[in-house]
């Protein structure tokens, strides 16, 4: 029996994913006729037709559709296998890809992927900066290794090291200071003026957690689409907000009229852990980096001597 080739089968994840044939082929670094001829040779191999091809859409009749998500996983099982070659020998080298919420990256990554590079410099590290639900919708399909987000938050079957507590403050304008005590109740949060990151944002949810009062409903809000906005308008006097306190930390205030107050709520913080599918054979290294991130935020991180110099040593005894 002929069987679909690895290529192939990733030809045609390509394809489903992009929906277009030329965006597709320079996300596989071919040409869009190689891309094609291979797509056209995986039906012939199948003999059936996966997909519809029109001048303007391309449209992935239902066998097509199933043929793609089986493949996905396929072609992460074959990762896996890679993957679990690679995790024998050194940990934290060759590739790795690492998906990152928009609320952590820009105030987390800056302090610790320095110390990362000095002390795995094989590692050749990909990052993707994505919301929570594609993030982990890649992680599931094998195109992400693991993510970096936030609990709670339901990525599917999946393995967490927990990192650390990232406590939510109320941000307003200095303008408002006393009107507000200096650690603020839920019930003193305006509802009206509440600003909060739009759907999509697991932030969101974790502040209306955060607030817990049953009168306050999201749909009430007012949106923003980063935490940099969120600021802008707090700025700007146009409500108050709840940030996480590394975006604090990591100066997001600086330049602006914003002020800080802790809440007394017991619901006023977010978990940041990093997660990976249930039974990688990479979970070793990954807790490896979990326990490099933890050490790196508290200013100690160090490469681990048993873990890269003791295997030097011994292919080298003279030295």
């Amino acid at each position: 029996m002929n069987l679909p080739t690895i290529k192939q089968l990733q030809y045609l994840t390509t394809l489903y994913e992009h929906g277009h044939f030329g965006r597709a082929a320079e996300a596989c670094f071919v040409t869009q006729s190689t891309l094609s001829a291979g797509l056209r040779e995986l039906e012939a191999v199948l003999d059936a037709t996966l997909v519809e091809r029109t001048k303007r859409v391309v449209r992935f009749t239902p066998l097509g559709e199933k043929v793609a998500r089986k493949a996905y996983n396929v072609l992460r099982e074959v990762t896996e296998i890679a993957q679990l070659a690679r995790a024998a020998g050194r940990p934290l080298s060759g590739e790795l890809r690492l998906g990152v919420i928009p609320t952590i990256a820009p105030f987390f990554l800056p302090k610790v992927l320095p110390t990362l590079r000095r002390s795995y410099p094989d590692l050749k590290l990909y990052l993707r900066e994505e919301m929570s639900h594609v993030a982990c919708d890649a992680l599931m399909r094998g195109q992400l290794d693991c993510v970096l987000l936030a609990l709670p938050y339901g990525c599917g079957d999946v393995q967490a090291a927990e990192l650390f507590d990232d406590e939510l403050v109320a941000a307003l304008h200095e303008t408002d200071e006393s009107t507000l005590p200096n650690e603020v109740s839920p019930s003193d949060l305006d509802s009206d003026h509440l600003l909060l990151l739009e759907d999509g944002h697991c932030l969101r949810n974790h502040a209306l957690a955060a607030c817990d009062r049953p009168d306050l409903r999201g749909e009430r809000a007012i949106l923003g689409t980063s935490l940099h906005t969120l600021v802008q308008m707090v700025d700007n006097e146009l409500g108050v907000t709840l940030l996480p306190r590394m975006a604090v930390d990591a100066g997001i205030l600086d330049g602006t009229r914003v002020v800080t107050r802790p809440l007394t709520s017991d619901q006023a913080k977010r978990r940041i852990a990093l997660v990976w599918r249930r039974k990688s054979p990479r979970e070793d290294e990954f807790r490896l980096l979990a326990d490099f991130f933890i050490a790196a935020r508290n200013g100690s991180a160090t490469r681990p001597a048993e873990v890269v110099e003791a295997p030097e040593a011994a292919a080298s005894p003279a030295d």
